[in-house]
């Protein structure tokens, strides 16, 4: 039985792939560091990003020619830069995508404190020779136009390899076509989605291609991702790749935003959030919440305290040891309280660096005093759930990551409960200019591109809990509704609330059996879909029963850490 995925290259032609542009024009920037200059120091190297390229091989990957791959070489490479690797894309997408280039930094180089130093290795050397990885030849005699070569650079001993060269000739390509990497200058990569797999019917040996990324990543990561591919026809997962990623040595990350830029870009891309038209958890600010009574609790204590309106009365550092947690208001306010307040609410905004400081993650976080219960499909059934999902004080996120050469948005990231995805620009809705539209499902405020119905369990068996986006007249407007609460490379420039630094639960433990209430459910389904039923229940994450209050933004593993996905 052939793999998932599993396919022959059946022809191959050049793609008419369409390319892709933000719907308005990047603006000029607020002076100040390497945000948006181009190019990157990342200490003995210097980089810039090449986006355009010249088609070298491609294969279809279906009979009907809809699916297919495609290889890529840079091109208009600065002068003095040199090629790392080679791009591939899927034909599925329009054209969009960028490798890095490098220079080595000289000696006394006006305006660069990092630089080469002449006793050491050089930074960059050409490759000894090329192995020849994978070829698309079939062994006939007929033109080698239509075949694909991977070769992979074999370094100088002390030096790493960063990307493939691909051809369609046999001949090996020039030993000056590409570049490796002094070892220390380097970071280790990890192979990341599976973008192909397929054969060639010469070599009998599979073949498969991966994107890949930096193992070190988050704002501590200091690994570049140089947009290059895997490929492998015996690589075992776990296994350390023949590649690398490059390193930012440079610890003054000199290409991230300064303030003004933030607010310059936060002004220019700010999404609008959209809540359902059935939403009747809205979201608030924090301060809304303690003004209008939230209570902080300590165990052992039945008598909440009232919290001030900047949460300076609330416990700070530490972790959540379960000693203290928010609820609700206990006189008239509460059912108030729980519908949020519109007006009020606005993004918590959490800037850091990415992929070693050549991008900018802009996190916005936003807050709703309350979590309400889910509903459950199961085939044509719609089930309202009665308490599953509900819980006190709700801290939801999406990501906008900004490329440091340019300033150019490349794609948001939308937490969906316990994961998330990543959403390249080009499938973005906007609304106006470069600002996109992010759905909020009703209830339980995970995010989403487009409007839809979606199901968190099995789309194919159609069994799991609904997440309904649709667009309202409930929304907030980022670009103008936001608080910076934090950027901690700008070194205390930020002056982080209060309430920020609270490391306990925004809600109480709440002790009910979720189980029980989704057991007779699953006694009342036909025999033939409960064991289907039961499974997909079991895989559910455990926030969605709604028994524990959640922590706030610093207490995420993605506060620190990349995005789950």
């Amino acid at each position: 039985m052939k793999p998932q995925g599993f396919c022959r290259v059946t022809n191959v032609w050049q793609p008419e792939l369409e390319t892709f542009s933000l719907p308005a024009s990047i603006p000029q920037w607020p002076q100040g560091s390497g945000f948006g200059s181009s190019k990157i120091r990342l200490g003995e190297l210097e980089v810039c990003e090449v986006t355009k390229f010249e088609f070298i091989w491609g294969c279809n990957l279906s009979q009907d020619g809809k699916r297919g791959i495609s290889f890529y070489k840079p091109i208009g490479i600065p002068d003095g830069f040199f090629n790392l690797g080679h791009y591939c894309q899927s034909n599925e997408k329009p054209l969009r995508g960028f490798v890095l280039v490098a220079r080595e930094m000289f000696k006394f180089e006006p305006g660069h404190c990092c630089y080469s130093n002449s006793d050491s290795m050089p930074a960059l050397l050409s490759p000894l020779d090329y192995t020849l990885m994978w070829c698309s030849d079939d062994g006939g005699d007929e033109n080698f136009d239509t075949c694909g070569y991977f070769w992979l650079p074999q370094p100088p001993e002390g030096y790493k390899a960063l990307g493939f060269v691909v051809t369609n000739r046999p001949e090996k390509p020039q030993l000056e076509e590409i570049r490796c990497v002094r070892a220390d200058l380097t970071d280790k990569c990890e192979a990341y989605h599976l973008m192909v797999n397929t054969h060639s019917t010469f070599l009998k040996v599979p073949f498969k291609v991966w994107s890949t990324r930096p193992i070190h990543r988050g704002m501590r990561g200091r690994g570049v991702s140089v947009g290059s591919f895997f490929c492998s026809g015996h690589w075992i997962s776990g296994e350390e790749l023949d590649i690398a990623c490059l390193k930012n040595l440079d610890n003054t990350l000199h290409a991230m935003p300064n303030l003004d830029q933030i607010r310059a870009i936060i002004r220019h891309y700010g999404p609008t959030v959209f809540f359902h038209p059935g939403e009747a958890y809205l979201p608030s600010s924090v301060s809304w919440f303690f003004k209008n009574g939230a209570l902080l609790y300590r165990k052992g204590d039945s008598v909440g305290l009232a919290i001030d309106s900047e949460g300076s009365n609330l416990p700070k550092g530490g972790t959540n040891d379960g000693e203290f947690w928010i609820d609700l208001p206990t006189d008239g306010r509460k059912e108030m309280v729980k519908h949020g307040n519109l007006e009020s609410a606005e993004l918590y905004i959490h800037v850091k660096s990415a992929s070693g400081g050549t991008f900018t993650d802009v996190v916005m976080w936003v807050f709703c005093p309350f979590n309400g219960p889910g509903t459950l499909k199961v085939g044509m059934m719609n089930i309202a759930l009665s308490k599953i999902g509900q819980h006190v004080g709700d801290w939801e996120h999406f990501t906008l990551r900004i490329s440091n050469f340019t300033g150019e948005l490349w794609s948001i990231y939308f937490s969906q409960h316990s994961g998330g995805v990543w959403v390249d620009a080009f499938d973005l809705e906007f609304i106006e200019g470069n600002k996109a539209i992010i759905y909020s499902s009703k209830s339980g405020h995970a995010s989403y591109p487009h409007p839809g119905n979606y199901i968190q369990g099995s789309s194919k068996l159609e069994i799991g809990v609904m997440n309904d986006a649709a667009r309202s007249d409930y929304y907030v407007d980022s670009s103008t509704q936001f608080e910076i609460v934090a950027a901690e490379y700008l070194g205390g420039v930020i002056n982080e609330p209060c309430w920020l630094h609270y490391m306990r639960e925004w809600g109480p433990t709440v002790v009910y059996d979720s189980r029980t209430e989704l057991d007779k459910i699953i006694s009342f389904l036909p025999s033939t879909l409960r064991y289907s039923v039961q499974n997909i229940f079991n895989k559910l994450p455990i926030e969605l029963y709604g028994e524990e209050g959640p922590t706030g933004p610093k207490e995420k593993n993605n506060w620190v850490g990349d995005e789950r996905c």
